[in-house]
């Protein structure tokens, strides 16, 4: 008799092209992977995938039980999300995270996460949003929370998270003038910023890029909290969203610097490849927008101080 294992086992193999790959987007063996699939080729009667050294293909009968497999798997998810009970979500869910949203509301949706779905077990892989798609479009992570909305493919799906206007800042140690200060005025410091091939260093970079400014020094970072760090210490002016550096304000480390620059705000949603058993992912994703959404109205009354 078919059973569920065996055909979700079938799905992510032909998804994946590789035994490998479905046993680790299941967390179980090779091994067992090919015990599944021997079974249901069995009770099938038919030969189901095409092996070779290097990919694995599904045979005509293997490409119509696709259709199939595709139906029952997202209607067992539908089933389970509208009826059954959602601490009963379980499984591991591999996420990718802008560390702009790591300095802001993801430790709020982890713990929202635990509270709402107990079994179920976030990975979160921290990196810069190039790379990021890169890992969801090979499958490496389900669900990626960029600078977006991704586009490019047609199996990816978005949900818009949050916008967050980008700042200077700078420590008080560096002597900025008062403001509002020219953009040739910004360009006699180094800057400071995210790491290259991102969109923001982009922007920044093509700012100050112009024939009748000083050259510009900017220094890039994949790692927010270097950039954090080189402003406290006065090595230049931050380019970045005030809303992760909110302690700083606060206690008068960093302070925004008055300017009539303005860069276009950084614009985030939740990313995921189209599955028939991504209704768990979604379920992320809109809980994620939500928080994302309240962080909004949260971080708006600390910073209206500043």
């Amino acid at each position: 008799m078919l059973d569920f294992r065996s055909i979700e086992t079938f799905l992510w193999v032909v998804k994946l092209g590789s035994f490998r790959g479905a046993a680790q987007r299941l967390n179980t063996t090779q091994p067992a992977i090919s015990q599944r699939i021997a079974q249901l080729e069995r009770e099938m009667g038919v030969k189901l995938l095409n092996r070779d050294h290097r990919m694995v293909s599904p045979t005509p009968s293997g490409r119509q039980m696709m259709v199939y497999a595709e139906k029952l798997i997202g209607l067992r998810s539908e089933m389970m999300a509208e009826i059954g009970d959602q601490s009963a979500m379980r499984g591991v869910l591999r996420i990718g995270a802008a560390e702009t949203i790591v300095h802001t509301w993801l430790p709020r949706l982890v713990k929202s996460v635990n509270s709402v779905y107990p079994n179920l077990s976030l990975e979160i892989e921290v990196d810069i949003t190039p790379n990021l798609r890169a890992r969801l479009v090979a499958q490496e992570i389900e669900l990626a929370f960029v600078l977006g909305p991704l586009s490019g493919a047609s199996s990816v799906r978005n949900r818009v998270l949050c916008d967050y206007p980008v700042s200077f800042v700078a420590s008080p140690s560096l002597g900025v003038g008062n403001g509002p200060l020219l953009l040739r005025d910004l360009a006699t410091y180094p800057i400071i910023t995210f790491a290259r091939k991102t969109q923001p260093y982009e922007v920044v970079r093509s700012l100050f890029n112009q024939p009748d400014l000083p050259p510009i020094r900017l220094h890039a970072s994949a790692s927010l909290a270097t950039v954090i760090h080189m402003a406290i210490e006065g090595l230049g002016i931050a380019v970045i969203p005030a809303a992760i550096v909110e302690n700083e304000l606060a206690e008068g480390r960093l302070q925004l610097i008055d300017t009539n620059v303005s860069i276009p705000p950084l614009s985030f949603a939740a990313s995921w490849l189209a599955s028939p058993d991504a209704i768990a992912i979604e379920r992320v994703a809109d809980l994620a927008s939500q928080i994302a959404q309240s962080s909004l109205s949260v971080d708006a009354a600390p910073m209206a101080r500043h």
